[in-house]
């Protein structure tokens, strides 16, 4: 068992190795290699999200462990009340809902189509409320045709 940063430059090391066998061998080409190695080195810069679930999760067992089912409701609400409170870029976390806005809704799981969404959700706060012009909605092709 190596350390995990050196085991981390040893398989990087080996994955090169191999790769440059491969491409020894023709079995792939040599732009395949780079893009790989990019990917590999890229995948780095990404931070790990596994940490912050990992602390949610035993703050709840610690909550459920001292209070039962209401420290996990407790934690849950305490949650929630946080998600709600973030901003990203100006724009509330949980838009749109929370703060609830019915007519933003259109633009969330159950999108409605594009020609009927005529302004821009509320929460984004444009100057401009207009999306598109109206009366965009496709036709027939044969009604085209007559106009």
């Amino acid at each position: 068992r190596l350390p995990r940063p050196i085991g981390q430059a040893v398989s990087i090391v080996g994955a090169l190795v191999i790769g440059e066998a491969a491409v020894g061998a023709g079995i792939i080409g040599e732009p395949m290699v780079i893009v790989i190695a990019l990917t590999a080195i890229c995948s780095f810069v990404v931070p790990s999200q596994t940490d912050s679930g990992s602390i949610l999760r035993l703050i709840l067992v610690l909550l459920a462990g001292a209070m039962g089912g209401f420290g996990i409701a407790l934690g849950l609400m305490g949650t929630f009340i946080h998600l709600a409170s973030l901003r990203s870029f100006g724009t509330p976390y949980l838009s749109p809902f929370a703060p609830l806005s019915t007519q933003d809704l259109k633009d969330s799981f159950i999108r409605a189509p594009i020609w009927a969404m005529f302004t821009r959700p509320r929460t984004i706060g444009w100057h401009d409320p207009q999306r598109q012009e109206f009366r965009l909605k496709p036709s027939h092709p044969s009604e085209e045709d007559k106009s």
